[in-house]
């Protein structure tokens, strides 16, 4: 079957730990058609159908550098897909917000699409752990610099986060001498502009951010811990953290049994639950990575996993 890839350009794909890639590469093998458009690809004019317009079919060459030959390209009707696979980095921009509703109109018209487009909307990376307070640490969304302060006196040592972030870029470390709170907060609130989340501080995180994967409403069965390095606070990869895979703990295995079949059954078929000690700190449902950096390091296939998964779905 066709199976559509919606991506940052595949040209800037770093084959060796891009998760999109794994996906495309284990799709191949069973003999699906690999094609891939970016956003910006994605038409809808008046009286038609979604389509994307400069869809390109690939060949996956298995050359670590040019890894991919382009069969043809041409316009594609989504809904004459197989499926189609959301898988455009963040941030959760306007942008990214219209094209959930491409492909919500594209689904109308019988395309099949994961993650599906309203739960992409429905749950953003740092707002959905909210509604499980159960696992989540101290957690404030505001953009009063007053209720900020006040946090901060209540919990002496916190995080401060833009709720569009990714990569770890924009997270602020303010301990109990609140230096530079003030600061920090204009940057981040925009004088009262923009929501910040704001968390508790967790020690744990010298332990590592770990990455725990839910593909179908199972989580895989080991993690990814990025753990900080050189004096850093954050451990994403992207600001130089050390991955390091790991078996998921009872506490991980915990929090994906409680999450893992309710976001599923919302059209989340893979997630991406970030823990800090035995606390869920993210839920990250728009582009979820790590596939090989924990097959590379434990021998277990999650793009495998993670297809198997979709072809059930697809036959629901």
């Amino acid at each position: 079957m066709i199976l559509l890839f919606v991506a940052d350009p595949i040209e800037t794909f770093k084959t060796h730990k891009d998760s999109t890639f794994a996906m495309m590469r284990e799709a191949a093998k069973r003999g699906h058609e690999i094609w891939a458009c970016e956003v910006g690809d994605l038409v809808w004019r008046s009286g038609g159908r979604v389509v994307a317009r400069k869809a390109r079919a690939l060949a996956l060459t298995g050359d670590a550098k040019d890894w991919f030959t382009v069969l043809a390209t041409q316009e594609l009707v989504l809904a004459e897909t197989g499926a189609v696979l959301m898988r455009k980095d963040p941030p959760f921009d306007s942008e990214y917000f219209y094209a959930t509703h491409l492909l919500g109109q594209a689904e109308r018209e019988g395309a099949r699409v994961f993650n599906k487009p309203a739960a992409l909307r429905e749950h953003p990376e740092k707002l959905a752990l909210m509604e499980f307070p159960q696992f989540c640490p101290p957690t404030l969304v505001t953009r009063s610099a007053e209720v900020i302060r006040a946090f901060h006196a209540e919990h002496r040592d916190i995080i401060l986060k833009p709720l569009d972030g990714m990569g770890g870029a924009g997270i602020f470390r303010v301990g109990a001498d609140g230096l530079n709170l003030g600061s920090i907060i204009e940057t981040l609130n925009k004088n009262g502009a923009e929501t910040v989340m704001v968390q508790r501080y967790l020690p744990e995180i010298l332990q590592g951010d770990k990455r725990v994967l839910v593909i179908g409403g199972e989580a895989v069965p080991f993690c990814l811990a990025r753990i900080p390095q050189g004096g850093e606070v954050r451990g994403n990869l992207a600001a130089g953290g050390k991955g390091v895979a790991q078996p998921i703990s009872e506490r991980d295995r915990e929090i994906a049994a409680a999450l893992g079949p309710v976001l599923a059954a919302r059209g989340l078929l893979l997630v991406g639950l970030d823990v800090i000690g035995g606390s869920l700190t993210e839920i990250n449902v728009t582009s979820p990575t790590c596939f090989q950096e924990i097959t590379d390091q434990t021998g277990f296939d999650v793009a495998k996993m993670f297809v198997d998964a979709l072809e059930r779905a697809l036959l629901a």
